[in-house]
């Protein structure tokens, strides 16, 4: 945890999930620069650009004067981290693989930020409705699932992407947890082999992916005979937010619907 001498008042974020954070820890404000896509909430998308998390713009981020950065260890590169610092900047790098990260992180926030009261009480309320789904869901009977990013190439998360964490809170189980990439690509083939009660897909955006329905062509999959091809919106359950608790309702239900669809 990097220590600031005041409260920042002049932050950048260089990750759209971190602008979203930054907004629930009572900062929106005090944001002065943003990378694209960082969409949520409305205030959000009027905030300057600043180039996309993979590739920033470091003369516009210089250009406003931040007194902090912060940053996102697995989408920024770290060569551009180090010119920012050479910079002269304060550059604070969170990575959030858990669902508990995500209220750290806005504790975090909002003590840089100086508004640790609003913030505290955000991240006491995600906590609070974690606990709750984690009671209700974790220990239902498992749904082996596969989840599905993309289709071409054919993309999935493993037992460390904080989409399983997800899938854990609710009682599901990835069935390529042990593959070791964080979104590594996998065959038909091995998801056929995979058999999973479950198929759960994301897509690009608030819309179904029609590709979700080409997996009927395998009829034989449990998760297929059974019409169990579910769709949660990425920004719900891909984000490293608050609004993954929203992405974990909509598939804590959806998988206790599969369990129903189990011959008694």
């Amino acid at each position: 945890m990097i220590r600031l001498a005041a409260p920042a008042k002049r932050i950048v974020s260089l990750a759209p999930h971190v602008t979203e954070v930054l907004f629930a820890a009572g900062a929106g404000d005090k944001l002065v620069g943003a990378v694209e896509y960082s969409n949520y909430p409305a205030a959000a998308k009027k905030i300057p650009r600043v180039g996309s998390y993979a590739r920033l713009d470091l003369e516009a981020i210089a250009a406003l004067k931040p007194d902090l950065l912060v940053a996102w260890e697995s989408g920024n590169a770290p060569a551009e981290l180090t010119k920012l610092r050479a910079l002269g900047l304060t550059v604070y790098v969170t990575q959030p693989n858990r669902i508990e990260d995500i209220p750290r992180d806005i504790e975090r926030y909002g003590r840089l930020a100086g508004t640790e009261g609003v913030a505290n009480a955000e991240a006491g309320r995600f906590r609070a409705r974690y606990g709750e789904l984690g009671r209700q869901y974790s220990q239902r009977p498992a749904v082996s699932v596969f989840y599905e990013i993309w289709k071409q190439p054919l993309m999935t998360v493993n037992g460390k992407q904080i989409i399983s964490d997800v899938l854990r809170l609710c009682g599901g189980r990835n069935v390529f947890a042990d593959l070791p990439l964080l979104a590594p690509t996998v065959s038909v083939e091995s998801v056929i082999a995979a058999d999973p009660e479950a198929i759960v897909a994301s897509g690009m955006d608030e819309s179904r992916p029609e590709w979700l329905d080409d997996w009927r062509r395998w009829g034989a999959m449990t998760a297929v005979k059974r019409d169990n091809l579910y769709f949660v919106p990425p920004d719900l359950i891909q984000r490293h937010t608050p609004r993954i608790l929203e992405g974990a309702t909509q598939l804590c239900a959806q998988l206790e619907n599969a369990r129903g669809k189990r011959r008694k």
